[in-house]
């Protein structure tokens, strides 16, 4: 069977179409996404602006010239935190069915953290210890504690990258100032993941595809490691490395991003953000262990709806 999975997020609509293998895996056969940017201006105003609206809905009719190019048999569509917590996202959702044939079941929090889960879980190799899973999206930012077989704790908190980057809109580049700021507002935002944190103890961070590919990246542009590939699903992080690639990050202008080399353009505008995220939870947790997931919720998708393995 050909399938299609669209995660339908604040940021970017991602597509993965695969077909299910006799030993009850897949293989992807195509796989791309599409910089929407549906909380541009108003995201945190609840509503979906008309130019981000067609852009969504120009990308969904895109996808579905792909989903009859390789004759999908079964497609899931879902939506999560801008459509979710827009006033207008149903008529987003009517405007999809209706212009594009694309039906999208819209998501809460909760579940949008547990595929998460099962999709990380496919891609990187977990044990009876517990592991924190974070996900950064544009409009939420979802966090996971969990063992190979168990979640002991999950939320989806309001704290994306977009609607951070308009709620704080920094100078470019940030100031020390803005900086102390942000940690300032997480430290208060975040209490509860700090309190299940030291309930349960994880004893590393696991990112989950997203800003956190765009980490590996950057760290192997600048020191000559592996950059992200199709066919590696786990990365580990070094923390000196990434403590550069932070700094450098923090310490440039927008233009600066637009022309590193190993940051793709989409993230360049939100990638301060993401990584004073990151640095956050590494440093309030205390966590030394760092290592990256190619997965997320298309493929959690895949391990929960479909009971599927990667081949």
């Amino acid at each position: 069977m050909v399938f299609a999975v669209i995660d339908l997020g604040t940021n970017t609509f991602n597509l993965l179409i695969g077909e299910t293998l006799p030993d009850n895996s897949f293989k992807r056969l195509f796989n791309t996404k599409i910089a929407v940017k549906l909380g541009e201006g108003t995201i945190n105003s609840g509503y979906i602006a008309d130019a981000p609206f067609q852009r969504g809905i120009s990308a969904l009719k895109q996808y579905q010239q792909y989903m009859l190019d390789y004759q999908v048999e079964k497609e899931f569509a879902f939506a999560t935190s801008a459509i979710r917590s827009a006033s207008n996202g149903s008529d987003f959702v009517k405007a999809a069915k209706e212009q594009a044939g694309v039906s999208i079941t819209v998501i809460d929090g909760d579940e949008e953290a547990e595929l998460i889960y099962y999709g990380n879980r496919m891609a990187v190799t977990m044990s009876e210890s517990i592991s924190l899973i974070m996900d950064i999206g544009g409009g939420s930012t979802e966090f996971i504690l969990a063992s190979r077989d168990t979640i002991f704790w999950k939320k989806s908190f309001k704290l994306g990258a977009a609607r951070l980057l308009e709620r704080f809109q920094p100078c470019d580049p940030i100031r020390e100032d803005e900086i102390e700021a942000f940690h300032t507002y997480l430290n208060k935002e975040l209490a509860p993941l700090l309190d299940a944190a030291q309930q349960f103890c994880p004893i590393e961070l696991i990112g989950s595809s997203g800003a956190f590919e765009s980490v590996v990246d950057l760290i192997g542009g600048e020191f000559n490691h592996a950059l992200v590939d199709d066919a590696i699903t786990e990365y580990h992080i070094s923390l000196p490395e990434y403590r550069h690639i932070s700094n450098k990050i923090k310490a440039s202008t927008l233009q600066e991003r637009y022309q590193m080399p190993y940051l793709v353009n989409m993230r360049a505008d939100m990638m301060v953000i993401s990584v004073m995220l990151i640095d956050h939870v590494l440093q309030a947790l205390n966590l030394s262990v760092f290592r990256t997931s190619s997965f997320s919720l298309k493929e959690g998708v895949i391990s929960k709806k479909l009971g599927l393995s990667i081949h």
